[in-house]
């Protein structure tokens, strides 16, 4: 999963990293942790495009990251919280009803860094609904660098010319669809691999359906 919003892998901290709120998150032992995430992948037809696309600017997660909105970017937690992570997605899908998800056009976030996204255009304040709810549970108090910022990102870290040609390419793209679910992924970090997981770059754990008629 690539980051979210504009900046550094938002949502992610070390030990001496300061929550949300102020509070100082507590040190986490790097054998006993691991990187989650939440996001809304793009279905098809529309995803191959926009994989094709990212891979087309010569971003390097162009392969690996299928095209996704994210809800929770990656977040550093002890393989403790799994579990009670998991109860708090469980509990916020039971409550949660299918809502459409609108995408049109392309958005930048230069100069801050160096992305390009397709943009949300109906659905956000559900997405920002989502991703507050989210944060409420056992991931509250990670530290956020910028706003979230609901989007898609189509190229990252490549050149201007990469990125302005990819910002012209998608100008006209869109996106009607049903979001009935989001999915919970992890990837391992440091040692975390073999207690929480194989240590790959992307890695579906689990797809929470929303069960709200």
């Amino acid at each position: 999963m690539d980051r979210l919003g504009p900046g550094p892998a938002a949502g992610t901290h070390g030990p001496d990293a300061v929550g949300a709120a102020g509070e100082r998150a507590a040190p986490l032992d790097p054998e006993r942790s691991i990187t989650v995430g939440v996001a809304i992948p793009v279905p098809q037809p529309w995803r191959s495009r926009l994989d094709n696309a990212r891979i087309a600017s010569g971003d390097p997660l162009g392969h690996t990251v299928p095209a996704h909105l994210t809800l929770l970017g990656p977040t550093v937690i002890g393989v403790d919280s799994l579990a009670p992570f998991e109860a708090h997605l469980e509990d916020l899908t039971a409550n949660m009803r299918p809502f459409e998800l609108h995408l049109r056009g392309t958005g930048s976030f230069r100069p801050v860094t160096e992305v390009v996204f397709v943009a949300v255009v109906d659905g956000i304040a559900v997405c920002e609904q989502l991703e507050s709810a989210i944060r409420s549970g056992p991931v509250r108090g990670r530290e956020q660098r910028f706003p979230y910022h609901p989007h898609v990102t189509v190229a990252q870290d490549v050149s201007s010319e990469a990125l302005d040609r990819t910002f012209q390419e998608l100008a006209g793209f869109e996106a009607k669809f049903e979001v009935d679910s989001f999915t919970f992924y992890t990837h391992g970090t440091n040692g975390a691999g073999g207690a929480a997981g194989t240590a790959t770059p992307w890695t579906p754990k689990r797809v929470f359906r929303f069960l709200a008629h």
